[in-house]
């Protein structure tokens, strides 16, 4: 059966609505970045660029580094996000935009994330790379779908009891990396842990201005989690919803951030933009 106009929105020169693209304009690797300028600042090492579009801020560049093409996309900040810019990429690999029908033979997606982050451990220092190999889902976006068989219910359950997790809150999810992913970009450099995934800056970070926590202890209880050798490393807003649907749609997902505030220690990088950049071209060099 076709998919309804209402629910995969085509613009009227048949591309996908937000982000403004048809299934010739990306590459199979793609690179996540929360900042649209940010795009510029990875596809500026690439050899050629062969396409260009932005919409609000989902902007595109797809063009080829050291004969690989790559596609770099901006999601913009949080969850919601990337519940658009995920339905949209499978969308355009996956579903016959002339038939609005799912294809027979579907495609896996390689999508690395390449942000910034605050550390929850002190021995995890700003100006380092942190590769998260799960991603701790509070969102509770993911809810919104049948999420029987992504997660990991042990580690899940003793997230919950050590925080004495409220009952009015999203029941966490706790969503593993791509293995091949992490193996390729994985090195020496790189520490590793549970990313936790917030739907907000100050309250689900646990920052405060005016406004009280519902647990003013949430993140001193998350920076001393460990089940079975695992803690959580650092605090951000996309990774576990690009894990969660990468595992539903079938792709390949594998999230890397510069780590440019650690919230342990009260310290701040001296030069964060340097970070990030150090970082990107780090990704690069390992994708190819």
């Amino acid at each position: 059966m076709a998919i309804k106009e209402s629910e995969l929105i085509l613009n009227a020169d048949g591309s996908v609505y937000h982000l403004n693209l048809k299934p010739e304009n990306i590459a199979d690797t793609i690179i996540f970045v929360g900042d649209q300028d940010r795009v510029e600042r990875i596809t500026k090492y690439f050899d050629t660029i062969e396409f260009k579009t932005q919409k609000r801020e989902f902007k595109t560049q797809t063009g080829t580094y050291k004969g690989k093409r790559l596609t770099v996309l901006s999601t913009g900040i949080g969850p919601d996000n990337i519940d658009i810019v995920m339905n949209e990429l499978d969308a355009l690999v996956n579903i016959d935009l002339n038939t609005r029908k799912p294809k027979e033979q579907l495609k896996s997606l390689n999508i690395v994330r390449v942000g910034t982050s605050g550390s929850l451990q002190a021995d995890i220092p700003v100006d380092g790379f942190v590769l998260s190999t799960h991603g701790l889902d509070l969102t509770g976006m993911l809810h919104f779908y049948c999420v029987n068989g992504i997660g990991n219910p042990e580690l899940e359950d003793a997230f919950m009891k050590y925080t004495n997790w409220h009952e009015n809150k999203a029941k966490p999810i706790v969503i593993e990396n791509s293995k091949a992913l992490e193996e390729k970009l994985s090195d020496k450099l790189t520490f590793k842990g549970v990313t936790a995934t917030a739907g907000g800056f100050y309250g689900p970070q646990g920052r405060v201005l005016r406004l009280p926590l519902q647990d003013t202890e949430l993140n001193a209880k998350m920076d001393n989690f460990e089940h079975d050798g695992i803690r959580i490393t650092n605090f951000e807003m996309e990774t576990s919803v690009i894990y969660g649907m990468s595992k539903l749609l079938g792709h390949n997902a594998c999230s890397l951030n510069a780590i440019i505030a650690n919230r342990a220690n009260g310290t701040f990088s001296k030069d964060p933009r340097q970070t990030v950049e150090n970082l990107i071209q780090f990704t690069l060099n390992k994708l190819v």
